[in-house]
């Protein structure tokens, strides 16, 4: 029962570690983008309309609940009751672990449209970590890959 129980952990640990995703903020960098040189135009905000941002579900909710939901069951009873409970157990712990996988996989943001200077109109969706409102002076930051908007 040790073994499995480990087997359990390792296999949950390496689930969660590929669930990291780059930073959709305007405020945060990964270690990766820091001292990365970025191209800065100024603009004004035109709109900003609050979206959902998502990240696809990994399935590592669901898999790690129904491993924990079957593990948690298979310690009720004994012979074939143990071994139903266990069912029981992984099948409500997969659907709660995708509940929960979903709920962290959505977060509230912006759709941000500025109007540069130059005239053109630039759309950019970020987390929602900073407010934004229509008039304001801001600058838009891109390394040619992403781009944010930020004081």
């Amino acid at each position: 029962m040790k073994v499995v129980s480990a087997l359990y952990a390792v296999l949950i640990g390496a689930a969660l570690a590929g669930c990291a995703s780059p930073p959709h903020s305007g405020r945060e960098y990964t270690y990766y983008q820091a001292q990365g040189e970025q191209t800065v135009r100024m603009g004004v905000v035109e709109s900003v309309r609050e979206v959902s941002i998502v990240n696809p579900d990994s399935g590592t909710g669901t898999v790690a609940g129904a491993a924990l939901g079957g593990l948690g069951g298979s310690t009720i009873g004994g012979g074939n009751g143990s071994a139903a409970m266990a069912i029981v157990g992984a099948v409500a712990g997969g659907l709660i672990g995708n509940r929960v996988e979903s709920n962290a996989n959505h977060k509230p943001g912006y759709e941000i449209t500025v109007k540069l200077d130059s005239g053109e109109l630039r759309a950019i969706t970020q987390l929602a970590d900073e407010m934004f409102r229509p008039g304001e002076r801001v600058r838009l930051l891109s390394n040619g890959i992403t781009t944010r908007v930020s004081h």
